[in-house]
């Protein structure tokens, strides 16, 4: 199976558009050579204990639920551990893809698996996901001729880069001709300093803002209204349990103790103290939150549960490894790491 064709079937199961603006996601390393694709590795994170291992099963992809790759880097030495990594990737004639917060937005992705752990319930998300066109504003205006509509069109069209405008208009009437345009926020400056310099657009230039359309079941972390409430006690064990840890730490909520009831439970995969932070909720559970952030829910009574950031991620690799293999075909093997761990452990 070609690589063009994995990336396709990763797609269609957790878009990438799904990803928040902030992360750097979809393929990181591209072989400079195809070849098939019959061993894909499946990791939270990519470590040097886990590229031992892919080069082990003489590994094709490499899926790394966190990327490898985020910030921009100007040179590839061996100083760096991960620019290390990414040369023998590139060595080995190995592609690296990331996820990341695609797979937790998705719908099914990490959230709902980690939520789910508490038991059944209403779930809603706490930050919703929008879809939709790029394009961010509507210019509507008129001209009074067809000519004047292809100068500006064509004024429009030199300077854009072909891709952030589109541009339509209805049958001319007595005042003109109407004309509609949409365009992205990078276009909008240029769009409408052109359209002022001719007298009918600019008399009649109007500018709406397009709001993109939320997509149900998508977006940032999970609340859950239980449909049987348990206690705190009851929510750790069921926790240690679904998460495979013998260990997980304890906030109880200002007031609350260990046999307080929890009926509403907040989750968000990873650090998640800025999704949960306006939410309210018995119980907050997540990766990792900084003193301060606990403090705070703490206050409010809510109790946290912390299992540390990739603890609360890594489960899903399962999950998701059904998924995928299913959409492959037998050739390829579909493998879960066996060196992936996180790198805090109770001592």
């Amino acid at each position: 199976m070609e690589l063009k064709e994995v990336l396709q079937v990763l797609e269609q199961l957790a878009p990438l558009s799904l990803a928040e603006s902030w992360d750097n996601v979809g393929l990181l390393v591209e072989p400079s050579k195809p070849r098939p694709i019959k061993t894909v590795l499946l990791t939270n994170d990519l470590t040097d204990a886990v590229m031992k291992e892919a080069e082990v099963l003489s590994c094709d992809l490499i899926v790394s639920y966190h990327p490898p790759l985020f910030r921009p880097i100007k040179r590839l030495a061996q100083k760096d551990w991960k620019q290390r990594l990414a040369i023998r990737a590139v060595e080995a004639g190995m592609a690296v893809f990331s996820p990341h917060t695609s797979w937790d937005s998705m719908k099914g992705g990490v959230n709902d698996w980690l939520v789910g752990g508490l038991g059944s319930g209403q779930v809603s998300v706490l930050s919703q996901a929008h879809g939709g066109a790029s394009h961010s504003h509507k210019l509507e205006f008129m001209v009074r001729s067809p000519e004047e509509l292809n100068a500006v069109v064509e004024e429009l069209k030199a300077s854009d880069d072909g891709t952030a405008l589109q541009c339509s208009g209805s049958r001319p009437d007595s005042s003109g001709i109407h004309v509609s345009l949409t365009c992205s926020a990078s276009a909008l400056t240029p769009s409408v300093q052109i359209l002022l310099k001719h007298s009918a657009p600019c008399q009649s230039l109007s500018i709406l803002k397009l709001e993109k359309a939320p997509l149900p079941g998508h977006g940032q972390g999970r609340l859950s209204v239980l449909d049987q409430p348990v206690t705190v006690a009851t929510a750790i064990q069921k926790m240690k349990s679904h998460l495979g840890l013998a260990n997980l730490r304890l906030a109880l909520g200002a007031g609350r103790t260990l046999e307080s009831s929890v009926c509403t439970a907040a989750v968000c995969a990873g650090s998640g103290a800025s999704v949960l932070s306006s939410v309210q909720a018995d119980l907050f559970i997540t990766g990792e939150m900084s003193h301060h952030e606990v403090l705070d829910a703490v206050a409010k009574g809510t109790s946290v549960i912390l299992s540390d950031h990739s603890n609360s991620e890594r489960g899903f690799l399962a999950v998701f490894r059904e998924r995928l293999a299913v959409r492959l075909p037998d050739a390829v093997t579909v493998v879960l790491s066996k060196a992936d761990r996180d790198p805090l452990e109770v001592v």
